[in-house]
C-alpha cells in the first residue's frame, strides 16, 4: 500500500521521534513554572503594594520574592529530579546483573512480556531475541522499567529550566508594578498578570491538549483571588500601621 500524500516517511518518523515526549514534558514543565512565578510575585508585590509601600520597597521585596521562589523551586527540581535518576540507575544496574547471571531467563521474560502487549507466541520471541541481540538492556529497560537508557533524567538540566521559567515569570509582575506611577501601578499590574496567566493557561492545556477554556478560567480566577486577598491583607495591614 503506497503512503498518500502528506503521509510518507517523514511523517512517519515525526509521531516516532525519539526524546519528543520528554521534550514536551520539560516544556509543560517551563511553562507551569513561568505560571508559578507569575502568580506568587504578584501576590506578593500586590500585597506589598496595598500597604502603601514605595517603589524601591517594592523593588525590594519583589526581588526577594523573585530570588527566594527561583532559587526554591531549582532546589526542589534538582532533589525530585535526582532521586528520580538514582531510582532508574538502580533499576537499570539490577536488569544488567540479571540479564549477565540469567540470559536465558531474561529472554524468556521479554517474549511473555511482548506476548502480553498481543504478540502470538512465535513473534513474541523472535522479536525478543533479535532485540536482545541488537541491544539487551535497552529492550529489557523499555519493555519492564518504562527507560530509556540513554536518556536518563538531568537534574541539573532540570533545576537551571526550572530557575529560568520562574525567573522570567516573575519579571513580569515585578516590572509591572516597580515602573508605572503609583496612581496606575495595581490596575496595571492586575491586567499584566492576567494576560500573562491567560497565555501559560492556554499555552499548557495545549500542550496537554486538554480544553483551554477551563485550564484559562483556573488560571484566571486563581490568580485574580489571590491578588485581591494579599492586596486586602496588605491594605488592613499598611491602614493598621499608620
Amino acid at each position: 500500500m503506497t503512503a498518500s500524500p502528506g503521509q510518507g516517511p517523514a511523517d512517519h518518523d515525526e509521531a516516532h521521534e525519539p526524546g519528543l515526549g520528554g521534550r514536551l514534558n520539560w516544556l509543560r514543565a517551563g511553562v507551569l513554572g513561568a505560571n508559578d512565578g507569575v502568580l506568587s510575585t504578584a501576590g506578593l508585590v500586590v500585597g506589598v503594594a496595598g500597604a502603601n509601600a514605595t517603589s524601591t520597597q517594592l523593588l525590594t521585596a519583589g526581588l526577594a520574592g523573585l530570588l527566594a521562589g527561583s532559587l526554591s523551586m531549582a532546589a526542589g527540581e534538582y532533589v525530585s529530579v535526582s532521586t528520580q535518576r538514582d531510582t532508574e540507575q538502580a533499576a537499570l544496574a539490577k536488569e544488567r546483573l540479571e540479564l549477565r547471571h540469567t540470559p536465558e531467563a531474561e529472554l524468556v521474560e521479554l517474549a511473555g512480556l511482548y506476548e502480553a502487549k498481543g504478540l502470538d507466541p512465535e513473534l513474541a520471541h523472535q522479536v525478543a531475541v533479535q532485540l536482545t541481540a541488537h541491544d539487551a538492556l535497552a529492550a529489557h529497560a523499555e519493555v519492564e522499567l518504562g527507560i530509556d537508557p540513554d536518556e536518563l533524567t538531568n537534574p541539573w538540566h532540570a533545576a537551571g529550566a526550572s530557575f529560568v521559567a520562574f525567573t522570567v515569570g516573575a519579571l513580569l509582575p515585578l516590572l509591572a508594578i516597580v515602573l508605572p506611577p503609583p496612581t496606575h501601578r495595581i490596575w496595571i499590574t492586575v491586567v499584566a498578570v492576567l494576560a500573562a496567566l491567560v497565555f501559560t493557561g492556554w499555552q499548557s492545556a495545549r500542550l496537554g491538549d486538554a480544553d483551554p477554556r477551563r485550564a484559562v478560567l483556573r488560571n484566571v480566577v486563581g490568580g485574580g483571588i489571590a491578588m485581591g486577598v494579599t492586596y486586602a491583607v496588605g491594605t488592613i495591614l499598611g491602614a493598621s500601621t499608620e
